[in-house]
């Protein structure tokens, strides 16, 4: 999928289905991620993240780049960017924020609001080892293609959540990441 296939799709006056999130009883901190994508050679690219090893929660977890909305971020847009920026390196001038989709709730508490973005192909990396391992990219149409995940479903108070995973390589997607991009397959799809 190219960007023009991809701006083509995304923009539409339909409703969309989603994977159902963590039905919080509160509101959940408030958090963005950005959903970085970089086109190479007519080909849409998702740049993803693998957290740190050592750090306390969800170690080695594959995810977007993003975390918690601070008093001085303007919008999820701002958060989105600033955090790309701290963990990764890449300034938000190389980034052109296009959208966000609906809000997912997590089971560990954050109601995270995902920016789409479209990254410029020689993006600058400066990772910070504090928070990420290594970055890496999918291309999107993988991503976008639901035969590719895996779901396995937990119990919780009674009730029955699906958790997804998209097996990449030799890497493993999964939790909300995989439900982002899913939802993120639900709103491109025709």
């Amino acid at each position: 999928m190219t960007r023009t296939e991809f701006i083509q799709r995304y923009y539409h006056l339909r409703s969309v289905k989603q994977a159902p999130d963590y039905p919080l009883t509160y509101e959940g901190r408030a958090a963005s991620v950005l959903i970085p994508l970089v086109e190479h050679h007519d080909e849409l690219r998702v740049i993803l993240t693998q957290r740190a090893l050592h750090l306390k929660h969800h170690p080695g977890q594959i995810s977007f780049p993003g975390g918690g909305v601070e008093d001085s971020d303007l919008s999820v847009f701002d958060t989105a960017l600033r955090e790309t920026h701290e963990e990764i390196g890449i300034p938000p001038n190389y980034i052109e924020p296009i959208g966000s989709l609906s809000r997912y709730r997590t089971i560990s508490g954050y109601s995270i609001e995902p920016v789409v973005g479209f990254v410029q192909p020689n993006y600058p990396l400066m990772i910070d080892t504090n928070e990420v391992d290594s970055v890496f990219e999918v291309p999107l149409g993988f991503l976008m293609d639901r035969t590719n995940y895996l779901a396995h479903y937990i119990s919780r108070k009674g009730e029955q959540h699906a958790v997804y995973f998209i097996p990449w390589q030799d890497r493993l997607i999964w939790g909300a990441t995989a439900a982002l991009l899913r939802n993120l397959s639900y709103h491109l799809s025709p």
